[in-house]
C-alpha cells in the first residue's frame, strides 16, 4: 500500500521524476522530512517544474499531497511555489495540498543564523544551502521553535521568535545580516488565515487513508549519504533521510510498506563540502557537469562530479535495504569512450582493502580507489523504447551495477522527460 522512494548517493539522483511517474498510480503523495533545501525537477512536454517545499505529486490531478510533520515548513516558499505551479497550468493544487499542523516552521531567522554560522566557519564550512534547515531542526530539538499549530492558534507565537532572535545574537555575537524579527512576525500573521485551509491532523488523515486501503507514495528528501546519523558526518543534512526517517516523519503502518525504492545516478555528484572519493577535478568532471546539467535546483551551485561509487552505494543498501532500484541519467555517459566504477577502497597508509564504509570523514577523504573500467557505448540512448534497445555495452554496465549491489534495477533513466524511463 505504501511505496517509499529514497536517494542512494548524496542527493540530486532524480527522485522527483520517478515520484512523478509513480504518483499517477497512487491516491496520496507525501513528504516526511527535510524542507526547502530539497530540489526535485520534473520535465513534462518541455515544461520544467521545480519542487522544493511541495510534493511533486501535485502534477497529477487526482493525487492528494501531504507535507508531513517531519518537514520544516518555510511559509513564504510554500505559497510562492504553489503560485508558480498553478501558473504553469496545474489544476486544483490548493484543494489537493495538505500540511501537518505538527510541522515546525523554518523561519527567515533560521536562514540568517545559518548563513552567519557558515561564514564564521570559513573554509571549514559544511556547505549548507543557507536556507536555515539546520537551525530549524536545532530549534525543534531545543523546544524553542514555532509549530504550524502555534502560528494558527497561539497569539503569543511571536514571543518565541523574539526569544530565538535574542538567543542567536548572543550565541553568534552580532547582527544577523539585517534580519528584522518584527517584520517576520508580521508576515507570518498575514499568512495565518491563508494557511488555515491547508492545515490537517496528519495522524487522522493517514490513519483514515490506510484503513481505506489508499495507495501512498513517500517522496524522500536528500539521500542516505547525507543522513544525520549514517551519512558522511559532519558534512550531512540535519535530519534523517533514510527509511527510519520516513517512519519517524510520517505515521505509516510499517506492515503496509510494499516497496522501498532506491534512486542512484549512473555516475556520482555532490553539492557542498565533504569527502567525495571518486570526485574528478579535470575533463571528466567538466563533461559530466555540462552534459548532465549538474547545477543545484535549490542553490544553483555547480555540482561536484565523478565516477559511480559502488562502495558507497553498497553501504546505502545496507542502511535502507531497498527492494528495487532506479538508475538515472545513463544517457549522460553516451559519449564517454570509457567509463569507470569504484568497486573497493584501499586504506591510504596500509594499502589494505577496507571491509566497511568509513565512519570517519577524514579517512574517507584519503581512501585510494579500486576502479573497474568499462568500454563506452558511444551511441545515443535517449529515445530507446525498451531496455533491449540499448547498446550491449550499456546493458552490461547496468547489469554489473545490479549484480554488485544485489538489487534489481527496475527502471533505467535515459533522458529528462517522463517517457525517458525504461522498465526492465
Amino acid at each position: 500500500m505504501a511505496t517509499i522512494v529514497l536517494g542512494v548517493q548524496w542527493g540530486d539522483e532524480g527522485k522527483g521524476k520517478l515520484c512523478d511517474v509513480l504518483s499517477s498510480e497512487v491516491q496520496i503523495c507525501a513528504r516526511a522530512t527535510g524542507g526547502r533545501n530539497c530540489g526535485h525537477t520534473v520535465v513534462i512536454k518541455g515544461t520544467s517544474y521545480d519542487f522544493h517545499m511541495l510534493p511533486s505529486g501535485l502534477l497529477h490531478p487526482t493525487t492528494t499531497n501531504l507535507i508531513g510533520p517531519g518537514v520544516v515548513l518555510h511559509v513564504p516558499t510554500f505559497f510562492s511555489e504553489l503560485a508558480t505551479t498553478e501558473s504553469k497550468g496545474v489544476e486544483n493544487c490548493q484543494q489537493r495540498l495538505k500540511v501537518s499542523t505538527r510541522c515546525a516552521l523554518n523561519l527567515d531567522l533560521h536562514a540568517a543564523a545559518d548563513r552567519l554560522r557558515e561564514g564564521q566557519l570559513g573554509k571549514k564550512n559544511i556547505g549548507t544551502t543557507g536556507k536555515g534547515i539546520g537551525p530549524a531542526y536545532s530549534s525543534k530539538a531545543e523546544r524553542s521553535t514555532v509549530l504550524l499549530a502555534d502560528l494558527l492558534d497561539d497569539d503569543e507565537f511571536g514571543d518565541r521568535i523574539r526569544a530565538m532572535d535574542k538567543d542567536y545574537k548572543l550565541r553568534y555575537g552580532g547582527d544577523l545580516a539585517g534580519y528584522d524579527v518584527e517584520a517576520e512576525i508580521k508576515e507570518l500573521e498575514n499568512f495565518r488565515e491563508r494557511l488555515r485551509p491547508f492545515a490537517v491532523n496528519d495522524i487522522e488523515f493517514l490513519e483514515e487513508a490506510q484503513q481505506q486501503g489508499k495507495k501512498i507514495l513517500i517522496e524522500g528528501a536528500q539521500s542516505a549519504l547525507l543522513d544525520n546519523t549514517y551519512g558522511t558526518w559532519p558534512f550531512v543534512t540535519s535530519t534523517s533521510t533514510t527509511f527510519g526517517g520516513v517512519m519517524a516523519g510520517l505515521t505509516l503502518n510499517y506492515r503496509k510498506v510494499d516497496s522501498v525504492i532506491g534512486v542512484l545516478k549512473a555516475y556520482t555528484t555532490r553539492v557542498g563540502s565533504g569527502p567525495f572519493p571518486t570526485e574528478d577535478f579535470g575533463e571528466i568532471s567538466a563533461k559530466l557537469q555540462e552534459i548532465g546539467h549538474e547545477f543545484g535546483v535549490t542553490t544553483g551551485r555547480r555540482r561536484r562530479c565523478g565516477w559511480l561509487d559502488l562502495v558507497s552505494c553498497k553501504y546505502s543498501q545496507s542502511v535502507n535495504h531497498h527492494d528495487v532500484l532506479n538508475l538515472t541519467k545513463l544517457d549522460v555517459l553516451d559519449t564517454f569512450p570509457e567509463i569507470k566504477v569504484a568497486v573497493a577502497y584501499k586504506h591510504p597508509d596500509t594499502g589494505a582493502i577496507l571491509d566497511a564504509f568509513p565512519a570517519s570523514a577524514k579517512l574517507l577523504s584519503r581512501v585510494e580507489i579500486v576502479y573497474k573500467t568499462f568500454k563506452g557505448w558511444n551511441t545515443k540512448t535517449t529515445g530507446a523504447k525498451t531496455f533491449d534497445d540499448l547498446p550491449q555495452e550499456a546493458k552490461d554496465y547496468v547489469q554489473f551495477i545490479e549484480d554488485f549491489l544485489g538489487v534489481h534495477i527496475k527502471w533505467v533513466g535515459c533522458g529528462p522527460n517522463r517517457e525517458d524511463i525504461l522498465i526492465r
